[in-house]
């Protein structure tokens, strides 16, 4: 029993965890799930507010349909009166103290209206810089855990493909080395063909003064110069 018991707290823990993760890792996605349920029920206060200040509006008309009332039945008294009509004058009276009554109950549901008006408008107003701020912050958290993600991919990336970089560093050494060696051949192969090659032998027989290229621009100097002291033959008519 006791070992059971212990599997059952353990399924328990791991059960909460478990939820928890799924918390954290769509916290942001409930957080604005949150803020849209709470813009709908400022919509829906928003008409609720709607309602009482439209009931606000009727009882004040009714206030004042009613004060009228009272002027117009107090006139009536009075006119009873001065016509001697004592018990017609005191039935108007009744009636305006019953029309007074309802004024009175008018006059307290008006009140009540404006209250839950005043009341209301509050509310929506600091719900609705509350919402504000609550979608300031998710802005700012959700540019942080995209930053987070980012320098996390970078890091595991980075870490993942360790070999791969250091792979690919080594290969780009190796490339480099062999210019560097091709371009070491190259110079070192001009090196001994200048040394040791034909373009050498040629070189040192001009150096010489030795070959058929030697003075070759001293030579046609002198077969222009020749040609230049020969006299020029009549041309044949």
């Amino acid at each position: 029993m006791t070992v059971i018991k212990k599997l059952v707290t353990l399924l328990r823990g791991s059960a909460r965890e478990i939820g928890e993760s799924v918390v954290d890792s769509n916290a942001t996605r409930i957080y604005e799930q949150e803020i849209i349920d709470a813009k709908h029920s400022i919509e829906k206060a928003k008409g609720d507010l709607t309602g009482v200040m439209a009931k606000e509006m009727q009882s004040a008309r009714e206030i004042e349909r009613l004060k009228n009332e009272v002027t117009r039945y107090e006139g009536l008294a009075l006119e009873a009166l001065n016509k001697t009509q004592e018990g017609l004058a005191l039935d108007v009276a009744a009636k305006v103290g019953t029309v007074e009554k309802e004024l009175e109950e008018q006059a307290k549901a008006h009140a009540s209206y404006a209250l839950q008006v005043s009341k209301l408008k509050d509310l929506i107003k600091t719900a609705e810089a509350r919402i504000r701020e609550h979608e300031r912050e998710i802005g700012i958290a959700k540019t942080t855990e995209s930053v987070y993600r980012a320098t996390q991919s970078i890091s595991e990336n980075i870490g993942a493909g360790g070999s791969r970089l250091s792979n690919a560093r080594e290969s780009l050494e190796r490339i480099r080395k062999r210019h560097e060696d091709l371009a070491d051949r190259m110079a070192a192969g001009q090196a001994l063909e200048n040394e040791l090659g034909h373009s050498a032998l040629e070189k040192k027989l001009a150096a010489a003064g030795i070959g058929s290229d030697v003075d070759r621009t001293g030579k046609v100097m002198e077969r222009i110069r020749a040609r230049q002291a020969k006299p020029t033959e009549p041309r044949a008519q």
